[in-house]
């Protein structure tokens, strides 16, 4: 950005352009999400608990000259759901319907549902719209009209009635899948939370999984996997669905311990940046993403950075990558020593995201947890990190072997590397040689106990 026309440029950020909350309530001004559409830079930013928590946040855009508007139809909210409607050429963002020469309406039926999804229809996919809501508001949205009907309450339905936080929502291969991130305290203890990765098929909803699940994504026509983010005390989850195969289960390394907690993890991502190129965002790392599946099985990710920046979104804008951001969040006088509500962009290329911190982090397939004799662990991400060790225990009365199993090819062939023999309530650290790597490793035990595989990259 140094080297651009923008004034007052900063390691790729432009602070005449930041937007700010009011002082009472101090609340938050996250902005989560961001469309090119129009000639313009559309986003939406949030407060934290809905129209009632204070304004100055809304509906903004940004032209060329990086000239900032905040928009006459904008309201204050809760919002971070974008969708284009192909076959009305609409952009929805927030509770706003935006056409290509960039006339704004607004649902006013929506403006008071924390929005965080808008998804295609399963069976009129050219008239209406899917809009999921963070407490669990299910609706059904007439593209034409903008009359809204509600079509299930999902704390219900998916039995989560305390706190409710569902995060994101796609439709594909005939199926709406949603995530709810709830992640408190006490589930780090239960090893399970009300955070759900669950998929309905216009009947009948289904839980998948009973723990945080982040954020949803696809390559669309490219690609046929659809990919779900979450975590839980032992890593980060990477789940991918496939026509010919269902739900897959790998596992990824946490970066960073600052993003475990449902307030905490605003907002990861799956996102286009460059044309058919997928970017992923989660627990504090950037990872490039396959569009394509083969021998359907998944490979090909690799770590790009560890951060700590919150993005609510990003996109390729111009040229550029813009990545949304959230910068301070008094949350109604919560925290004494931050001041006025305030978030940014920032702007540079997506290659500049390898300058941002050398990839690093932690995780594994077990954290006390009850394994089974000759089962193989999840695949857990092993490509693309410097040096790597893997800490071993469990707690049964006997010798147990672990046999580490590599996959090369990352397509599912796995080849055993070596094999731990632990005592009875053993504990060993194997450190691999620098140089071995794979795109997926394992393990298999030999004896059915509890017992915790972490692996530590560095």
């Amino acid at each position: 950005m140094s080297q651009t026309p923008y004034p007052g440029a900063i390691s790729g950020v432009v602070p005449r352009i930041a937007v700010k909350a009011d002082h009472v309530p101090r609340t938050e001004t996250g902005i989560g999400a961001l469309m090119p559409w129009a000639d313009r830079l559309w986003f939406v930013t949030y407060v934290a608990h809905k129209s009632a928590s204070g304004g100055g946040t809304g509906l903004f855009w940004l032209d060329d000259d990086l000239n900032l508007t905040k928009h006459p139809e904008s309201v204050v909210g809760t919002y971070a759901n974008r969708l284009v409607h192909d076959e009305t050429n609409q952009l929805f963002i927030g509770p706003h319907v935006i056409d290509t020469q960039g006339n704004v309406r607004t649902v006013a039926d929506l403006v008071d549902t924390r929005l965080t999804a808008t998804m295609r229809h399963l069976d009129d996919p050219a008239n209406k719209v899917y809009v999921l809501g963070m407490e669990g508001e299910f609706l059904e949205l007439d593209v034409h009209t903008l009359a809204v009907r509600q079509l299930a309450d999902l704390r219900e339905v998916l039995d989560t009635p305390v706190h409710p936080h569902f995060k994101d929502g796609i439709t594909r291969h005939g199926r709406v899948v949603v995530v709810n991130n709830s992640y408190y305290h006490d589930d780090f203890t239960a090893g399970r939370s009300e955070g759900r990765l669950a998929e309905w098929d216009g009947t009948t909803w289904r839980t998948l999984a009973e723990t945080q699940f982040n954020t949803l994504g696809s390559a669309n026509g490219i690609g046929d996997a659809i990919y779900a983010v979450g975590q839980d005390r032992a890593s980060a989850l990477f789940w991918v669905f496939l026509p010919e195969t269902g739900w897959q289960r790998y596992r990824l390394p946490k970066s960073t311990h600052t993003q475990d907690h449902a307030f905490t993890t605003e907002w990861p991502r799956i996102r286009e940046v460059e044309s058919e190129r997928l970017l992923l965002d989660a627990s504090g790392m950037f990872y490039e993403l396959p569009s394509m599946t083969y021998d359907n099985r998944v490979w090909g990710i690799r770590p790009i950075a560890s951060h700590l920046r919150v993005v609510g979104d990003f996109c390729s804008w111009n040229g550029l990558l813009v990545l949304a951001g959230d910068q301070t969040t008094p949350i109604g006088g919560s925290n004494p020593i931050a001041g006025q509500p305030q978030a940014n962009l920032w702007f540079g290329k997506t290659d500049d995201l390898w300058s941002f911190g050398k990839p690093q982090g932690w995780g594994g397939p077990w954290w006390e947890s009850d394994i089974i004799a000759d089962q193989p662990s999840d695949p857990f991400l092993m490509t693309g990190f410097e040096h790597k060790c893997l800490h071993l225990s469990h707690l049964a009365d006997t010798a147990v072997d672990f046999e580490v199993q590599l996959d090369f090819m990352g397509n599912g062939t796995w080849h055993t590397m070596e094999t731990v023999r632990l005592p009875e309530r053993g504990y060993h650290c194997l450190v691999f040689p620098t140089g071995v790597s794979a795109h997926w490793v394992r393990i298999v035990p030999s004896v059915s106990c509890v017992a915790t595989a972490q692996f530590a990259y560095t």
